[in-house]
């Protein structure tokens, strides 16, 4: 893999520590830029007198030298743990939502993946990463997402890789290029896993098909059809569960594809909070 660029946004919990964590093994061998990034918000009094004014200042101030402190705690961490000299780590402490926090960065810095914990399937809760994971994979559709299941650990190695797809889109190499740089990387077996009966392809997705199958040459894959259980996302997540080797799921994601039009099912929604392996959700350019 050529040199990477990657955001890890951090609340400083243990669940985005997972996620650096994640990051920093799987790219083990690969030069990377990491942006360890933390966006704090200060709420408006709603009082526009000057003694709400100051207050928000110095409130505004005592956030922000927290957020430097616990980012500067954060690297210290990370250096710990990771000794490869072709890693570089710059620290970004942003007053900003995190969706605008990370859009800019996306934009300002070329990024080519954010990784960020959400939630693992045995949370019972859609707390703070949880949410915010699927509100940037919703928001920011111009950067690939990998989103991180907070009970997941990694070897550091990646066998094979899920890629769900309901055949809806001609895909471009540069689509696939999120995918295709972890599987080459990682020498990882790509299962393109369609959920329903091939009789029921129309010619727009066997044609789809068939260009999938050109423009993944230069890989180990194969193609298989998964009868769909109660919904599409429980259908993938049985998969995960009886193949131990799947160690990633991916999703292209346009609008209206052709899952949620077929189930009516919010199904990268559901997958990004129920996923037991990391998720991968890569945006077509439209």
């Amino acid at each position: 893999m050529k040199k990477k660029r990657i955001i890890l946004p951090t609340d400083f919990s243990k669940n985005s520590w997972n996620a650096i964590a994640y990051a920093l093994k799987v790219f083990k061998d690969v030069p990377c830029d990491f942006f360890v990034l933390n966006s704090y918000q200060v709420g408006a009094s709603g009082l526009s007198t000057k003694m709400a004014g100051a207050n928000d200042t110095r409130l505004y101030n005592l956030i922000k030298e927290q957020s430097e402190r616990d980012l500067k705690r954060e690297l210290a961490k990370i250096k710990k743990l990771d000794k490869n000299p072709e890693h570089t780590f710059i620290t970004r402490s942003l007053a900003d939502t995190l969706v605008n926090a990370i859009g800019k960065t996306v934009y300002n810095e070329e990024i080519d993946y954010i990784i960020m914990g959400t939630k693992g399937a045995s949370g019972l809760k859609e707390v703070f990463m949880g949410s915010n994971t699927y509100k940037i994979i919703k928001e920011i559709d111009f950067c690939p997402v990998l989103a991180v299941p907070d009970d997941y650990e990694t070897d550091g190695k990646i066998d094979s890789i899920l890629l769900a797809t309901g055949y809806e889109h001609l895909f471009e190499s540069y689509e696939l290029k999120p995918v295709l740089n972890f599987a080459e990387h990682f020498n990882a077996k790509l299962w393109i896993t369609h959920v329903g009966s091939l009789d029921a392809l129309t010619s727009e997705q066997k044609a789809s098909k068939i260009s999938l199958e050109k423009r993944l040459k230069t890989i180990n894959f194969e193609f298989v059809e998964v009868e769909k259980d109660t919904s599409v996302n429980q259908t993938i997540q049985n998969v995960v569960d009886k193949d131990n080797t799947i160690d990633m799921v991916v999703m292209i994601n346009q609008d209206h594809s052709f899952f949620e039009r077929l189930t009516r099912e919010p199904v990268i929604k559901k997958v990004s909070f129920n996923s037991k392996v990391p998720f991968l959700v890569v945006h077509l350019f439209e």
